[in-house]
């Protein structure tokens, strides 16, 4: 930065007094230049806010969730492998419907930042639900087919409690999931928290800025988006190992694995970026056509 030098006419009756007046006209200058610039250097560096879901399409889908038949295949969600009897399950839905975001194939593909691609996409609304004995499930829900509907439920409350926690962290930031490796994060501005342990492993405990963020899952993932060779040979996308095929149906889960049942085969969150988990649900449910017929399938996730 080059700042202009001001002419000196003064008498030599008020040497200093002179000096000191064009010392602080120079300095006022240089510090409204670089104050003026630095919001400009941070807006840079921020990510566009992703699609937030209307309030409309919140209630929607929380109608859905609290509907009989989604409370009675919670019931009998609840009563697999009896646990609990069906007639005494009583489940219910607890706290706010919220909106899940994962890692967008954009802002992996945006390797200078330049495009501002927001760092997630929706990906799909969550409930928590409660049964009569303790159990936690959380149920998905998704714009498919002209309208919201219930697409999964899996056991655990992991969405709307690492919502609640980023909200906590770092108010007004957006609450995201990276599925390769099923970290949960919070971002705000130029910052990116790790909200779980997998997510301090990628980015430290203390977090890490966007940019840095960026790169990183730029040179992870961004040779394995659609349309590249990766994704031509038929591999996942980049989501998980290809031990995570799908088990079948009459499997049970070990320790560190979610249960999940389908409802739909028709959430499309897949269609335009990494395989995330709810299109690989999708697909699962499309080879085994669970549809709501209450059988339960693995999706392998560590707690």
């Amino acid at each position: 930065m080059t700042v202009e030098r001001t002419p000196r006419s003064v008498t030599t009756a008020q040497p200093s007094r002179a000096r000191s007046t064009v010392g602080a006209a120079t300095l006022a200058t240089a510090i409204a230049v670089l104050v003026a610039g630095a919001p400009q250097a941070a807006a840079s560096e921020s990510p566009a806010a992703p699609k937030a879901p209307a309030a409309t399409a919140v209630n929607a889908a929380r109608a859905a969730t609290t509907a009989p038949s989604t409370l009675d295949s919670l019931a009998r969600f609840f009563a697999r492998d009896g646990a609990v009897a069906r007639a005494k399950a009583q489940p219910r839905i607890e706290g706010a419907t919220v909106p899940v975001y994962t890692l967008a194939p954009g802002f992996v593909a945006d390797a200078s930042g330049a495009d501002r691609a927001p760092i997630a996409k929706l990906d799909f609304l969550a409930s928590k639900a409660l049964s009569a004995d303790g159990q936690v499930a959380s149920v998905w829900t998704a714009h498919t087919g002209g309208s919201w509907k219930v697409v999964n439920i899996a056991t655990g409350g992991d969405e709307t409690y690492y919502v609640a926690k980023g909200a906590k962290k770092l108010a007004g930031g957006t609450v995201f999931r990276e599925p390769q490796i099923d970290a949960w994060y919070v971002q705000r501005g130029a910052r990116v928290l790790p909200l779980d342990a997998d997510a301090e492993r990628a980015v430290g405990a203390r977090g890490t800025t966007v940019d840095a963020y960026r790169e990183r899952v730029h040179k992870a993932y961004a040779d394995k988006l659609p349309g590249s060779q990766y994704a031509k040979k038929g591999e996942a996308g980049g989501y998980g190992p290809r031990s995570d095929a799908a088990p079948p149906t009459d499997a049970r889960p070990a320790d560190g694995t979610r249960d999940a049942v389908q409802h739909s085969a028709t959430a499309s969150a897949g269609d335009e970026g990494l395989l995330t988990a709810t299109s690989a649900l999708t697909a699962l449910a499309a080879l085994v056509a669970l549809g709501l017929s209450g059988a339960v399938a693995l999706r392998l996730r560590r707690r």
